[in-house]
């Protein structure tokens, strides 16, 4: 028995913020709305290249998400490439970020927080 690697994440969210999760998401991540099975809730895939990394969820009519339960989700983290082409879409998003390089690791990481305030870590290699 072995875990082989991270397949998605799931977010779910009432109707208008799952529209501005997926416009965030395509615009200034670069992820594209994709195929996604019929569902009993209104969703999208999104996909980085062929996979379907990030599953937007709407919540039902009265839902209540995770009653007496403290979240400790952080944040998802992607490789990436073109941290400059990234942070000219993060910009003209209006997305507030912040860059660290981690030269030990030769890696450059640009942290953000997505429209419902869930963490976003971006890697990017560096010479």
């Amino acid at each position: 028995m072995a875990t082989l690697g991270l397949d998605h994440y799931n977010i779910r969210a009432p109707s208008p913020l799952l529209e501005q999760l997926r416009d965030f998401y395509c615009a200034a991540l670069g992820l594209r709305s994709g195929p996604r099975p019929r569902l009993r809730t209104l969703g999208y895939w999104l996909y980085a290249g062929e996979q379907a990394v990030l599953h937007l969820s709407g919540t039902r009519p009265g839902e209540i998400r995770a009653v007496g339960v403290t979240p400790t989700f952080d944040h998802v983290a992607f490789r990436c490439n073109d941290d400059a082409a990234m942070r000219a879409a993060l910009d003209a998003a209006g997305a507030a970020y912040t860059v660290e390089d981690a030269p030990e690791r030769a890696q450059r990481q640009i942290f953000l927080r997505d429209p419902a305030g869930n963490g976003i870590e971006l890697n990017f290699a560096i010479d």
